[in-house]
């Protein structure tokens, strides 16, 4: 039996941090590792390829090291919306003012700019709405041409070379996937990854091709931050095998007081379905130049916290920020301390939804009751694909959850999900063998001793994916 780990998360909810230039040395690396970190995003919006291999390289060989599965999450960037250049390089729009949109690529003024995207002025009507540098400027669209779009400027402002347009009020017919990102894509597949976090989502088919494209090889996290794809969340969420609320592009293209709502919504609607949630975008903002964050994004981080996310993600705190390693460590802090609270664990409770008509589901609601009636220490989940340690988080329990997986992708995958403690084990091939080894592995992990008791879930016939049909509670010896 491999030595124990000896690392044990004192919270329930996970940890996703981006890498890039401010921790991209594996000492660095071990830091946010040992701090908190339970996955590593790599942004392909940045670097190149030989700069992402060598930080998978780090990260795997720091996963020997320590002993644990850890996830990857290469996160591909999607169709790039934006204006083109300026005669000086920069303008300033004036708010009632008309200004054109057009394809031509002669660099433009304070009256015109090219707009590289036929895909816009065909699908864009008299009133569409443009958003132009993260929001900050305002076009209406007052008139439409084959060839450009005649615009008001309702709220003006600088503009200057190559700043993205957003387009809340339509779905555009442009792929999810550009070249560029069925490239990265091929890239972080041959490369291991655990996670596709998949960009400019607006329909279920973008999901399905990705699907289509990963063939198994890694999970498909839909990030939500297109209006278009709140219209089809149950469809969207039918085909993905996480989900994001990337609230960035999301608190752009909706209104500041629609977003909390919307990550309300996505997060209950991901839990209902057992799919892991991460919650994304500016939680810990201010530490990418300061060693503490304000108070209100503390909070920010709790109420994702109570909302129950399976994960929580720091994006520019530690891939460029100055206090990387604090950054984790603030966030470890913050989940802990509020998971501590008794109001947390009563939110949680109250927030559960009714297991779904299936026997595996029932066995996953039977095994948290059961585990908390009896004051189980924890509830041994055996999963080859993952499923069963999906259902089971899925309940919230309020004791840990070892997850046992002969499969080393399957034990990666699940470092995001709520709650599980994953483990590489060999399967077992009876129930009561099942049930020998998770008392062992339980008292060797540290979760529970001598005369405690586990409940243990399992498929019978072991090796089958998604037949979770049994549950046995045991006395550790």
């Amino acid at each position: 039996m491999p030595a124990p780990s000896g690392l044990h998360r004192r919270r329930r909810t996970k940890i996703v941090a981006t890498l890039g230039p401010a921790s991209s040395t594996p000492e660095v690396l071990a830091r946010l590792f040992h701090a908190g970190a339970d996955v590593f995003r790599l942004n392909f919006s940045h670097g190149v390829h030989e700069d992402h291999a060598t930080r998978i390289g780090m990260i795997r060989a720091l996963e020997a090291q320590v002993g644990r599965p850890i996830g990857i999450l290469a996160d591909v960037q999607g169709p790039k919306l934006r204006v083109g250049q300026f005669a000086g390089g920069r303008v300033h729009l004036q708010t009632g003012q008309e200004f054109r949109l057009d394809l031509n690529p002669t660099p433009g003024n304070a009256r015109r700019v090219q707009l590289p995207h036929p895909e816009i002025l065909q699908a864009a009507s008299i009133g569409t709405t443009l958003l132009l540098d993260d929001g900050k400027l305002r076009l209406r669209v007052a008139r439409r041409r084959d060839d450009h779009l005649e615009t008001e400027v309702v709220v003006g402002g600088p503009l200057s070379d190559r700043k993205g347009v957003n387009v809340p009020d339509m779905v555009l017919p442009i792929p999810a996937l550009t070249a560029k990102d069925r490239q990265d894509l091929a890239f972080a597949l041959d490369h291991g990854v655990d996670f596709i976090g998949l960009s400019f989502v607006q329909r279920p088919e973008d999901v399905a091709e990705a699907k289509a494209l990963a063939a198994g090889r890694a999970w498909i996290m839909t990030k939500l931050e297109k209006p278009q794809a709140l219209e089809n969340l149950d469809a969207v969420l039918g085909l993905s095998d996480a989900v994001m609320v990337a609230r960035g592009d999301l608190g752009v293209e909706l209104p500041p007081e629609e977003v909390p709502l919307a990550q309300k919504r996505i997060v209950r609607a991901a839990r209902g379905r057992g799919l892991p949630v991460v919650v994304a975008t500016q939680m810990l903002e201010s530490m990418i130049s300061a060693p503490a964050p304000t108070r209100a994004e503390a909070s920010d981080v709790a109420t994702a916290v109570f909302d129950g996310a399976d994960a929580v993600m720091l994006s520019a705190e530690t891939a460029a920020g100055q206090f990387p390693f604090e950054a984790v460590n603030m966030m470890d802090r913050i989940v802990a301390r509020v998971e501590q609270d008794p109001g947390w664990r009563d939110i949680i409770e109250a927030s559960r939804q009714a297991p779904e008509h299936s026997s595996a589901d029932a066995i996953a609601a039977a095994a948290r009751q059961v585990a908390h009636t009896i004051d189980a220490k924890a509830i041994v989940a055996f999963t080859t694909s993952g499923s069963t340690a999906l259902r089971v988080a899925r309940e919230r329990p309020d004791c840990p959850v070892v997850s046992l997986t002969p499969q080393e992708v399957t034990a990666r995958r699940l470092a995001v999900v709520w709650g599980v403690h994953a483990l590489v084990a060999g399967d077992a091939h009876s129930m009561s063998e099942a049930v020998t080894k998770a008392a062992r592995m339980a008292r060797h992990e540290g979760f529970a001793g001598h005369g405690d008791e586990i409940v243990v879930t399992a498929g019978v016939p072991f090796g089958h994916s998604g037949s979770t049909n049994s549950l046995r509670v045991a006395r550790v010896r």
